[in-house]
């Protein structure tokens, strides 16, 4: 490894980028050119003036909090952590969460709508993945959808994710798995600032501002960020069959629906003394649809735009004992609503109205303790309680429910190399009584070794939505319906999985292999329709007009299947091949399938082969630092049951940034990237059983700017 010269591996992106322009056409060389200039540039200065910049490596054992709950090193922990470090988010042009998820986890698949991201993590979806961000639930699902653009990126210091179920810990929901964002947090007695600008294709624009102030034993961190993006199609055709003959009509209804959204957030904090902490946070989040109008000579346009606004509030606080006690008490709220903004007049409406179509609470209190009881053992006990709340003007429903819990777990070294976790966690929910998810877990560390062995019951009470909420939206001109049912039963989930792991100080591999059965898996079932259940359908939904009705051919009720099995492994490998050069590769193999009334079925959205890659140059010459990132995802075809399969797909990912440092304390880092190198793009016409796994609009020239004080 030390015979290898910077020159050499600015070469190899080079030739990487030369071949990438003969297999291109037409004025997309220049770009390419461009690049490749920058790269030569930087070459001949090395020659001058040479040096490693550490802060860029990839750090391949950081510590991390999600999988025991506690603060430990990657390497230490009993359940396998996978992290999304800020460093890399930033080196690949990543501005918003999905997109972080999507190119850099494997076992993760999003599906945008108007109504948010449709997530799906080890092959379950949305309601079976726990995201959090600093450990506290994040709340805002429309139609079995997330909002992510709720969360600001920009404030991320790193993404911890923790597959199978976690129900033990976290509570209900994670049976899946958890996302945990973990932010940054402002240095006492430093100012610091910094903006983040990133322009690209389909009027895609991202501004964030963070400020951070230490004063004392006070901090503050304040952020405001700004996204939007315009609607767009892949193909402005639909197919319309009429008497067996289909043919092609034009359909303006977007494949992506564009948005505007705003998100400002404040994060205080104060240290009384060196056992005493307090916390205090708040944020407010608003987002509107931008989508084509209704017009008379052609379908598939809207007379309304959707609006989302929510607000979280949070307290917490701290108090260390001794060095090895303390206890920690949170509570939080967060509250979450949207529905239509008209944008014209109608017959029963003027523009400018708003109806609210949902609304969503939580109230949450946590008090735990993390107690060192002997020598190489954390214990964790805690209490919880939360109260959530569901209005819709669909049904006229207003409903809530209380969750109480009591958690405990301990970690402890057996003997040297051997390590052994248990806990628990009992939960008595108001309607579905009480319920106790054990974990167990393993793990035999000889030498540069890691073998983990884990067990972990998972457990989930029907949502609101699911039990009560009945939903109507309208997707590419098409009607879409939910029905909820309170005759639902809760789920439960056992989940086995063995994990071998190597690492080093350069180099790490891992492979897991996964078993999770689910137990009275809630399901949406496709009913057919028919003449007597559309009139039905039309008097519960007056919204829906005849001309949707006529398209609609099924509707979705929630209703619990025998039992559900996902079964897969993955293998991931990360190494540090130079001082300037890093690798990794991911591959996730899942096979998820549900089982009702004997039958068994491939679970709809799921995935079965997935890769996802990233490689990476950095290098620092005096005072400037050059950063370049190639990554990739290709994934295998996406199953739709009783619909048309999404084909797979491969999407390449080129990004440089170049950091300036102009003072001791300022820093700019412009960057220019290419999204979709290789222009992968799904242009099939829009059918009524047609599916769609790649959104993407095409190659993309994406632009940025940050600027860093501190």
């Amino acid at each position: 490894m030390r015979g290898f010269s910077v020159s050499t591996g600015l070469t190899q992106y080079i030739v990487l980028i030369i071949y990438i322009t003969k297999i291109m056409s037409g004025r997309f060389h220049y770009f390419i050119l461009a690049f490749s200039l920058i790269f030569c540039v930087s070459d001949a200065y090395a020659q001058i003036h040479t040096g490693s910049d550490t802060s860029s490596r990839q750090n391949l054992n950081p510590i991390v909090v999600t999988g025991s709950g506690h603060h430990q090193r990657l390497k230490k922990t009993a359940s396998p952590v996978r992290v999304l470090p800020a460093l890399e988010i930033r080196q690949q042009g990543i501005t918003n969460l999905q997109d972080a998820l999507m190119r850099m986890l494997p076992q993760v698949q999003t599906t945008p709508s108007s109504m948010g991201n449709f997530l799906r993590l080890n092959g379950l979806g949305n309601k079976y993945a726990l995201i959090l961000v600093n450990g506290r639930r994040v709340i805002g699902d429309m139609a079995g959808n997330v909002d992510l653009e709720q969360i600001d990126l920009s404030r991320v210091r790193r993404i911890e994710v923790l597959d199978g179920a976690a129900s033990s810990l976290y509570g209900s929901d994670a049976i899946g798995g958890v996302i945990n964002i973990i932010t940054d947090q402002p240095e006492a007695g430093k100012i610091s600032a910094s903006s983040a600008t990133s322009v690209s294709g389909k009027g895609r624009f991202s501004q964030s501002v963070n400020l951070n102030l230490g004063a004392g034993g006070f901090t503050s961190s304040t952020t405001f960020s700004h996204n939007r993006a315009d609607s767009y199609s892949n193909s402005k055709y639909e197919e319309v069959e009429k008497d067996g003959v289909i043919t092609l009509q034009e359909n303006i209804s977007p494949l992506f629906s564009g948005y505007r959204a705003n998100n400002i957030g404040e994060r205080l904090s104060y240290k009384a003394s060196e056992k005493l902490a307090f916390n205090a946070g708040g944020s407010y989040y608003e987002k509107i649809t931008s989508r084509p109008r209704t017009r008379d000579d052609v379908k598939g346009g809207t007379d309304y735009e959707m609006r989302y606004r929510g607000g979280k509030f949070s307290l917490g606080g701290i108090y260390k004992i001794n060095r090895n006690y303390s206890i920690q008490a949170n509570f939080d709220a967060d509250k979450y609503h949207y529905g239509r903004e008209y944008q014209v007049d109608g017959s029963t409406y003027e523009k400018g109205d708003y109806t609210r179509s949902k609304k969503q609470g939580s109230y949450s209190g946590n008090v735990q303790g993390i107690m060192h009881l002997m020598s190489g053992s954390t214990s964790i006990a805690g209490l919880d309680f939360r109260r959530d709340n569901l209005e819709s003007s669909s049904g006229n429903i207003d409903n809530g429910a209380n969750t109480f819990a009591a958690y405990i777990q301990h970690e402890m070294q057996i003997v040297k190399g051997v390590s052994f976790t248990a806990g628990g966690r009992l939960t008595a929910h108001e309607d579905f009584g009480c319920n106790f998810s054990p974990k167990v877990a393993l793990m035999f560390s000889p030498d540069n070794f890691n073998f983990r062995l884990t067990y972990s019951r998972g457990f989930r009470t029907p949502g609101l939505d699911e039990l009560h909420y009945n939903y109507f939206s309208v997707n590419r001109g098409k009607a879409q319906i939910s029905i909820g049912s309170t005759d639902l039963d809760p789920e439960t989930s056992n989940y086995f999985s063995a994990n071998a792991e190597f690492h080093s100080d350069f180099l790490t591999v891992s492979a897991t292999g996964f078993l999770n059965y689910v137990d009275d898996m809630i399901i949406k079932k496709n009913i057919k329709v028919d003449d007597a259940k559309r009139a039905q359908l039309m008097l519960l939904f007056p919204e829906m007009t005849e001309e949707q009705a006529a398209k609609l051919e099924q509707y979705a009720l929630y209703t619990n299947s025998d039992k559900g099995r996902v079964q897969g492994f993955n293998v991931s490998v990360n190494a540090l091949i130079t001082n300037d050069v890093d690798f990794g590769i991911n591959y996730v193999w899942t096979y998820a399938k549900s089982k009702s009334e004997d039958v068994w079925s491939i679970l709809e959205r799921s995935v079965r082969n997935t890769v996802t890659l990233s490689s990476g140059f950095h290098h620092r010459w005096g005072l400037y630092t050059l950063n370049a990132r190639l990554s990739a995802r290709l994934q295998s075809k996406t199953y739709y049951p009783g619909y048309e399969n999404a084909p797979g797909y491969g999407v390449w990912n080129l990004n440089t940034s170049h950091t300036f440092r102009i003072s001791e304390r300022l820093r700019i880092e412009p960057s220019l990237g290419i999204d979709n190198i290789f222009d992968r793009v799904d242009k099939r016409p829009d059918a009524s059983l047609r599916k769609y796994a790649l959104y993407n609009p095409g190659r993309m020239i994406v632009a940025g700017l940050r600027i860093f004080f501190d």
